[in-house]
């Protein structure tokens, strides 16, 4: 294949697929690269798509290279003149550029900012590495960079899949129906693949970290001990919601292979930077002590627990839920996220803060009314609110719901269906 045929092939691949259009706000500009980041399999390439079709473009307008096609690869370095190719098919320049996985391109930096340099193209591209993309965007591009966050099925998407309509009040049924369908998202999760039904979970997800391990670890970062990863892997699935020590992960590990120390933090890293996993600091006005502290550890996915065979617990599930719905806040610079521990071992779930000032503090359990919530919840909110000086309390819940003042601190309780929907 040359890529003149690539080009207009996959032009009629687009127009042939039923897209679902995602619940994302994007804004997006001709003076910047627009980076379209987020896990693998999260649906960035069909969030390219649904552009495409939402903007109502003509062949002529647009051009789409998926950079991780292997008939791209195969191309070279005969992939860079597509712009060119596209002209001389269709007798003018495409305005609007969609690269997917251009992290694949050989000095993607130096091709695209030429490309934003001429400010003659509305640039996307995406890619599966907050390293590649956000990081390396602000700075190889000079500040040319704005993101778009792309994460599997937010639980109103996974319900607009279900058909299910989104209202202000409920009738009695409708409550159980959504509480089933919350159920089910948080088993199983929100990929657009297990979602869609379009694969068996387990089998998805034993596919998805082999994927992980094998695309982004050890192509990616030419890791040299896959084994390793993949015990590392595991063990931050196992260990979602908990607090995650390096030290101690070493510890188990050396025991089954020759590591160092260093090799685990360095695979930990990478998970993060391909959005496979999150590490969440604990607040301290001190900027030091809240770096060098311990991080909680969340995972990119709540259906990873029962897919690769973990038990599961609601309340852990409904926790890590909730850090995806606040790490998204925290990506997109409206808090920065934080979880709140004393020497007591008191603890509320999330912190989240602006400028080093907590403003928001939540906790979450698994409750269906007001007598399941334990006193330890309360008492940890009412002590860190005192301590960080933070007066907006909130308890998420299973199904309860309502609104307390205790030591003269309002709490809201809210379920985690209407906290997810609102």
């Amino acid at each position: 294949m040359f890529m003149r045929d690539y080009i207009v092939d996959k032009k009629e691949d687009i127009k042939g697929l039923d897209v679902f259009e995602r619940a994302i706000d994007t804004k997006f500009s001709e003076e910047f690269a627009n980076a379209i980041i987020g896990p693998r399999r999260a649906g960035k390439t069909f969030f390219l798509y649904s552009l495409i079709k939402k903007l109502k473009l003509r062949d002529e307008e647009f051009l789409f290279v998926n950079f991780e096609d292997d008939e791209v690869k195969s191309f070279g370095k005969e992939a860079k003149k597509c712009i060119q190719i596209h002209t001389e098919i269709y007798g003018r320049e495409p305005k609007y550029l969609f690269f997917d996985e251009v992290q694949n391109l050989d000095g993607w930096q130096s091709f695209l900012y030429s490309l934003i340099e001429k400010k003659k193209y509305c640039v996307f591209a995406s890619g599966s590495s907050s390293k590649l993309l956000s990081r390396e965007i602000s700075t190889q591009l000079r500040g040319r960079g704005l993101n778009v966050i792309v994460f599997p099925f937010s639980f109103k998407e996974f319900l607009s899949v279900k058909n299910f309509k989104i209202k202000n009040v409920y009738p009695t049924t409708e409550k159980a129906v959504i509480k089933n369908y919350l159920n089910e998202y948080l088993k199983f999760g929100g990929f657009p693949q297990v979602a869609l039904k379009k694969i068996d979970a387990k089998i998805f997800f034993r596919e998805y970290t082999n994927v992980v391990l094998y695309k982004d670890l050890i192509e990616r970062y030419n890791i040299a001990s896959p084994d390793v990863a993949r015990l590392l892997i595991y063990s931050v699935v196992q260990s979602y919601t908990k607090e995650f020590s390096i030290n101690n992960i070493y510890k188990q590990l050396k025991e089954k292979a020759r590591v160092s120390n260093k090799t685990i933090y360095q695979y930990f890293s990478y998970l993060e930077e391909v959005f496979f996993s999150f590490s969440l600091r604990k607040f301290n006005f001190s900027y030091k002590k809240s770096f060098l502290s311990i991080p909680k550890v969340y995972i990119n996915d709540a259906g990873l627990v029962s897919g690769l065979g973990f038990r599961t617990e609601i309340g852990k599930l409904m926790e890590n839920v909730v850090f995806l719905e606040l790490k998204k806040l925290e990506l997109n610079n409206v808090y920065d996220l934080f979880y709140w521990k004393d020497y007591q071992q008191r603890e509320v779930d999330f912190v989240l803060s602006r400028k080093a000032k907590p403003e928001k503090l939540i906790q979450v359990t698994y409750a269906s009314n007001r007598d399941e919530i334990e006193k330890r919840e309360i008492s940890s909110l009412l002590k860190a609110s005192e301590q960080l000086g933070c007066r907006d309390l909130i308890v998420i819940t299973w199904d309860y719901e309502g609104e307390e003042e205790i030591e003269k601190k309002k709490i809201k309780f809210i379920p985690l269906w209407k906290w997810l929907t609102d």
